[in-house]
């Protein structure tokens, strides 16, 4: 009785390997140390990405379509490569490890990177702040160093915020309450890293020099990397269960090599270990569903006089749990598909908010400060900070009252609100847009760089999506943890990061296809070099449409998800 007072139920061990000792492991008492990685990463990554787009154009002497797409292609790269990672932590490394190896791949890039820009060689030749020439030797250093910075964060997007929740025990409820809370203020941790990114790295960029401005952020990285490694005594630790690609591959092959056996009405037949524990290392049982019945012939024992032999060959004959661990996943599918469109609009914050923004009088009211479009970013992360709070400490208690849920919404109505709050930013930008082009035309303003509207005017835009996230982007965060099966979990963080890859590849294609199409004929298109003669607005309208739409689908799915429900013990 003494032990399961003392130790964790959910088969976390501690940093040598023993069974976690619940009251000096775990909890609040490790997650400082997490949420303090995450801050100096998010930071670094923030500080050196957001204001990319602009070190393109002027730096590497890239047009606005070109510069646009390369920043979405590399961003869409940096949430490809958790599917790396999020395969090495749950097959071989564990979370640990993995965040601690991929780390390093990192810091080196970042200060590759560094160098690609402060270096004389390495950086490009500048005549003027706005007209620099880059060759390609040096144009392949900094691309260089961003991928490996992409391959870097490719073991750590998976795997911290997971590796957080890990330190709260599923079979304690005021731990397991905690870790929704914990979600909440992971979320915190990044935007406080993204508001000095945003704000002081920026106008570093802008204003002192690209080197400062890509330095600093890898210094960021480095402390980033020692407040991990600081807490390694107080983490518990999820074992690797093996390769989870290989068990869904045995499940597939299993169900159709006994397509011909007859799935049995008493779904207690179905073959499954006799014991408590899963016969997955770090994964609990998990009871029968009845949906995607085609998989449980991977199950289906073909008779009962059977000897032992094929049930020790996990290509022909799978346990339940092995089944319902590929039924999870597809069923996430649906729900995961829906949060590209939103990732879409949020990826405009780094590309053609920035371009909008570059467009406009950039002055501080009446003074010669002008303020760096990127810079805008901020309020994106200054709603952020001022949303989760209130969500965590305003809006949680209010809607459990009304619902009698412990969280106040479940994970799928938030995501919900968040889907539906996004349409709105869209709606703001391409509004400000109307007006931003109404004044060059009435002016014939065609020719100015900054055309006499504030850029403040983008603020409800940027401020918008911020509130849109905490809805959607936390909520995608617990519900892709809480639905994924024990031994998948940085998979499933993997595969919910990857909305945010093909939301920047989405966005590449849309303005790739937009600017084709809107070209022909000698015309200028939507997104010409020089906005003023361009329709930014219709981009911005079709995104809206897209995501009212994408409400629409989500809402279908959602209604029909079956949840997951585990059983038993971890091993």
């Amino acid at each position: 009785m003494e032990k399961d007072d003392t130790y964790t139920k959910d088969g976390t061990v501690d940093y040598k390997g023993n069974p976690a000792n619940k009251k000096k492991t775990g909890t609040w008492k490790a997650c400082p140390y997490i949420l303090g990685t995450e801050c100096c990463e998010r930071l670094a990554y923030y500080g050196m990405s957001t204001n990319l787009v602009l070190y393109f154009k002027h730096r590497l002497n890239q047009h606005n379509t070109t510069a646009a797409n390369n920043v979405s292609n590399w961003g869409g790269t940096c949430y490809i490569t958790p599917l790396i990672g999020a395969f090495v932590a749950d097959a071989y490394l564990g979370r640990y490890w993995t965040i601690a190896c991929f780390s390093s791949i990192y810091v080196i890039g970042m200060t590759l990177l560094t160098l690609s820009a402060s270096v004389s060689g390495l950086k490009p030749t500048c005549y003027t702040k706005e007209k620099c020439h880059a060759t390609d030797a040096q144009s392949a250093v900094c691309f260089t160093a961003l991928y490996l910075i992409a391959l870097g964060t490719g073991g750590i997007k998976p795997c911290v915020s997971s590796y957080g929740a890990d330190q709260f025990d599923d079979a304690d409820d005021s731990e397991k309450k905690s870790k929704s809370s914990f979600f909440n203020w992971f979320y915190f941790s990044i935007n406080i890293g993204a508001l000095i990114a945003s704000s002081l790295l920026v106008w570093i960029q802008d204003n002192v020099g690209w080197g400062w401005g890509f330095g600093i952020p890898a210094v960021a990285m480095a402390i980033a990397v020692l407040s991990f490694f600081s807490g390694t005594r107080l983490y518990r630790n999820q074992k690797p269960g093996g390769s989870p690609l290989t068990r869904i591959c045995q499940v597939v092959v299993a169900s159709f090599r006994n397509y011909q056996v007859k799935v049995p009405e008493d779904k207690s037949l179905l073959y499954e270990t006799a014991d408590a524990e899963s016969n997955i290392r770090g994964s609990r049982k998990l009871d029968h569903t009845n949906d995607l019945r085609f998989f449980d012939k991977a199950a289906a024992v073909e008779t009962q006089s059977d000897d032992t032999k094929g049930r020790d060959n996990p290509w022909k004959l799978c346990t339940v749990t092995q089944v319902e661990e590929l039924k999870a996943i597809i069923r996430l599918l649906p729900i995961w598909a829906t949060g590209i469109i939103i990732s879409t609009v949020y990826n405009q914050m780094g590309t053609l908010f920035v371009l909008q923004g570059a467009a406009m009088d950039t002055r501080v009211g009446s003074s010669s400060f002008k303020i760096p479009p990127a810079s805008l970013s901020i309020f994106d992360t200054l709603s952020v900070i001022f949303w989760v709070p209130v969500y965590d400490r305003i809006i949680v208690p209010v809607t459990r009252k009304f619902t009698g849920h412990k969280n106040g919404l479940t994970q799928l109505q938030r995501m919900g609100i968040g889907l539906f709050i996004s349409i709105f930013a869209m709606i703001a930008a391409a509004t400000l847009e109307i007006v931003r082009l109404g004044i060059v035309r009435r002016h014939n303003y065609y020719e100015l760089e900054e055309v006499p509207i504030s850029i403040f005017w983008q603020v409800p835009q940027y401020f918008i999506i911020g509130c849109a996230e905490v809805f959607t982007f936390i909520g995608q965060l617990e519900f892709f943890y809480e639905q994924a099966p024990d031994a998948m979990r940085s998979l499933s963080s993997a595969l919910s990061l990857t909305t945010n890859a093909l939301g920047n590849y989405l966005s590449s294609l849309l303005v790739t296809i937009v600017t084709r199409i809107s070209t022909r004929n000698g015309k200028l298109g939507w997104i010409p070099d020089n906005l003023n003669y361009g329709h930014l607005d219709y981009f911005f309208w079709l995104l809206a449409v897209l995501s009212v739409l994408n409400l629409g689908v989500f809402l279908l799915v959602a209604k029909w998800y079956t949840y997951k429900r585990p059983v038993g013990t971890l091993r």
